[in-house]
């Protein structure tokens, strides 16, 4: 693999979109990170019950189906599809560090998540990043901001309807905001959006592989019931396990391209109140 330009030296405007955001919308699904960085931790193939042990807030069968998924992505390997036939992370899967790096420092600077563990960081940031026509709204704002709202649809090409579902949640996330309180003042980027290029720099990097998996051999089937989706909002059950998370003190400050660090240890009583709905 050719060495990586210094993502710092990248601005928005110049990395591909379309290519961004299919590399995110791989890891994005609801504890992709955490499996992926406990694979690393340990350094070894594993189990799917292994891998729940040491997440014990989230169901085993579900642990499985994640990683089933990302088998089907190209993030992980086995030895055979025999039931039980351990996994470990692939080439690359392994690669991901640099994107989780980007996302984790990008958080760290410009979100205020409190003491959250590295894994959980990097899921929340995605959350944000991910959603398609996302990058290309925040692209349209770093070059020509502020844009008013119908200027945004016509040069991003969107309905009126989507682009305002887009900006409502890139202002819920902290990326964009409006110059002013009224209607029809234009949008602007804050400080954590235009602070975005090297996370864009490290997806389209690590996009590459993914593009070429992508076109060289047919994906995977799936079923139905091991694919899941980000974009269905969060349950209860999901915010009480999410709160549990921050609230964890011994949150790891690297990530797993590091010497393998323990993921934060769940208060027994989180578990408890956690395990109805630990299926996500």
């Amino acid at each position: 693999m050719p060495t990586p330009v210094p993502s710092a030296a990248v601005s928005i405007g110049s990395v591909d979109a379309q290519r961004v955001e299919d590399a995110l919308s791989v890891i994005a699904p609801r504890w992709t990170t955490w499996s992926a960085q406990t694979l690393a931790q340990q350094g070894h193939p594993m189990r799917v019950r292994d891998v729940a042990v040491r997440l014990p807030f989230i169901r085993e069968q579900f642990v499985g189906k994640r990683l089933a998924q990302m088998h089907a992505d190209g993030l992980v390997t086995r030895a055979d599809d025999s039931h039980g036939a351990p996994y470990q992370l692939s080439a690359l899967g392994k690669s991901l560090s640099r994107v989780h790096g980007a996302l984790s420092d990008w958080s760290q600077a410009h979100l205020s998540l409190g003491n959250v563990a590295g894994a959980e960081r990097v899921e929340d940031a995605v959350r944000r990043l991910h959603l398609r026509h996302s990058t290309a709204v925040i692209q349209l704002l770093d070059e020509g901001g502020p844009m008013r709202f119908v200027h945004i649809a016509e040069e991003a090409g969107l309905d009126n309807g989507l682009t305002r579902y887009r900006l409502n949640r890139l202002q819920a996330d902290g990326l964009v905001t409006r110059t002013g309180s009224r209607h029809g003042d234009p949008y602007v980027l804050t400080d954590a959006g235009r602070a975005l290029g090297p996370v864009y720099a490290a997806a389209e990097h690590w996009s590459n592989p993914v593009a070429a998996r992508r076109n060289s051999a047919p994906p995977a089937p799936v079923s139905a019931a091991t694919r899941t989706h980000t974009s269905v909002p969060l349950g209860s059950d999901s915010i009480r396990t999410s709160a549990a998370l921050r609230r964890s003190t011994a949150a790891p400050s690297t990530l797993f391209s590091h010497a393998p660090q323990p993921q934060p240890r769940v208060p027994a009583t989180v578990t408890t109140q956690s395990a109805r709905g630990r299926g996500r």
